[in-house]
């Protein structure tokens, strides 16, 4: 006997993180969908496009943040 299907994605605002040209962005409130089950986040592609020409055309961002660097070794 086959299971009921379940929804094990959710969408969600999260936040997303990317190095670009040796920095690191932060983007806040982003729609994602998330699985449920293992935490891994989907985006369309246009919002992966948003962020990209965000990046590329330098807006000027909500607030900077600092954040401590360590090596691992």
């Amino acid at each position: 006997m086959k299971k009921p299907f379940s929804e094990t994605i959710s969408n969600e605002l999260v936040t997303y993180s990317i190095e670009y040209d040796s920095k690191f962005y932060l983007f806040e409130n982003v729609p994602a969908r998330v699985c449920l089950e293992t935490g891994e986040k989907y985006f369309s592609p246009e919002v992966v496009d948003k962020i990209q020409k965000t990046i590329w055309s330098h807006v000027k961002p909500k607030r900077m943040i600092k954040t401590p660097v360590y090596e691992y070794a």
